[in-house]
């Protein structure tokens, strides 16, 4: 029976025939040479579909399972880690970079989580989402780990989550600056990774421990100073 290929980034489409691809495109953004690139190897492969996903990825929909590994040598580019128990790709707003209404730098950050973390395994998969604002365009409040940005620093939110049963995140601490935001979301993704169960998802991890037990591993003052 055929199934996702992950070490191929290849995902089973409904037909249980054809494979989607999405290229990694870091915090979203993508030269005019890859768009060029993507859309030739859509027209030599006759993809079914080119898809802009939800996490910021361009995916060629309907592929056959021979074209797989040709179609990421003409591409010259990395798989997105689409599947599997890892970081996904890292949703980041245009913040200060290029919109009016950003309050932080969320493209610099989420540039910096992404070379972190993309494709790390771990218990189950985990999903960033970096806003620069509090209209929280990337999404930051159903992540598992969201950073908002406000005038007086990053607000930290941990567990959020979509699906059947959608959690909203936990606000974890506000007023944290961009030189401490790693270093937290390092201790975060490091508490999840030794103590979760397998497959438990970041916001199930929360709730089995109770958010004040949670919280209490850090020591969240140190990274205001």
């Amino acid at each position: 029976m055929m199934k996702d290929l992950l070490d191929k980034g290849a995902v089973l489409q409904r037909d249980k025939k054809t494979y989607a691809i999405a290229p990694h495109v870091p915090a979203g953004l993508i030269t005019s040479d890859q768009l060029r690139k993507l859309a030739d190897v859509a027209d030599k492969y006759n993809v079914q579909a080119i898809k802009i996903t939800a996490a910021q990825r361009i995916a060629l929909v309907g592929l056959e399972e021979n074209d797989i590994d040709s179609v990421w040598q003409d591409l010259g580019m990395k798989p997105g880690a689409a599947i599997g128990l890892c970081v996904r790709s890292i949703k980041t707003c245009p913040g200060t970079s290029f919109c009016k209404r950003g309050f932080k730098d969320s493209v610099s950050i989420g540039l910096k989580l992404d070379d972190r973390y993309h494709g790390m395994n771990l218990p189950n998969k985990l999903k960033i989402g970096v806003s620069g604002c509090p209209n929280s365009c990337a999404d930051n409040h159903t992540r598992d780990i969201g950073l908002m940005g406000t005038p007086k620093g990053w607000t930290v939110f941990v567990g959020g989550k979509g699906g059947t049963i959608p959690r909203l995140g936990d606000r974890l601490v506000m007023g944290i600056p961009d030189e401490k935001v790693l270093d937290l979301v390092d201790d975060i993704v490091n508490l999840y990774s030794d103590n979760a169960n397998n497959k438990e998802r970041l916001g199930a991890y929360i709730d089995r421990v109770g958010f004040e037990e949670f919280a209490a591993n850090f020591n969240l003052t140190k990274y205001k100073n």
